[in-house]
């Protein structure tokens, strides 16, 4: 489709650094639930469910796993918003928060399962600065971590395109389902790499976030804005 080759006004929009991020994000949701305790990297709302049932059951010594994944989350919100307020000139902000991510998830592959839970909210504070970090596609507001937003954005372009006729609402949609498909490829993958490689199976997002990093470098932003200064 066309929609793939339109370049976006900023790479952190792009089409291609939105399907590997996805596929990363399913991935890490897959590694995390079936590799380590039953706990969500990116799901937060299972994680806050389990953590009540476990509350309202009396199960305490459960509420760590889910509790602490949760602020790691959160925290990881925070850094990349920090990241983006004090970063100065040279590299972008979002090639730091991308960096820092693939080096966590480097370090969650090298742990045993007898420290889960640091894992575990390790990669939740991966997913949570890449969830601040990339939050638009094609100037749309989307996930690459999370499906729910995009799963109702793309429903409702779809919608929108079956009533009034608007080539733009089926491109909408096409965006948001696809990036929902490579999120669930990323999980496949997921299962298939913890088969083959046990706990060492994350390594693969460190890789995918290390090209979303080199893919970065195209910066189009300065780009377009060069090219409006020259064009005066």
């Amino acid at each position: 489709m066309n929609l793939l080759r339109k370049r976006a006004p900023q790479t952190s929009e792009s089409v291609w650094l939105a399907m590997v991020l996805a596929c990363s994000g399913g991935l890490m949701d897959a590694y995390s639930f079936l590799g380590r305790d039953k706990v969500f990297a990116n799901a937060q709302t299972g994680n806050l469910l389990l953590l009540g049932v476990n509350i309202s059951t009396g199960t305490w010594q459960n509420v760590p796993h889910y509790l602490c994944p949760i602020l790691g989350f959160a925290a990881g919100c925070a850094i990349a918003h920090e990241i983006r307020l004090h970063k100065g000139r040279g590299m972008h902000w979002r090639q730091i928060v991308v960096a820092i991510e693939a080096i966590l998830l480097v370090a969650v592959s090298l742990m045993p399962g007898s420290v889960n839970l640091v894992a575990n909210s390790l990669t939740s504070l991966a997913c949570g600065m890449q969830v601040q970090a990339f939050r638009k596609l094609h100037g749309r507001p989307f996930a690459t971590t999370m499906c729910i937003g995009n799963l109702r954005s793309g429903t409702q372009a779809l919608v929108s395109y079956v009533h009034q006729r608007r080539r733009r609402d089926l491109r909408t949609a096409f965006l948001y389902y696809l990036v929902i498909l490579t999120f669930v490829c990323g999980a496949i993958l997921g299962n298939f790499l913890l088969g083959a490689f046990s706990l060492h199976a994350i390594m693969a997002s460190s890789l995918l976030l290390l090209v979303a990093f080199a893919l970065m470098f195209e910066d189009r932003e300065h780009e377009r804005s060069s090219a409006q200064t020259q064009a005066r």
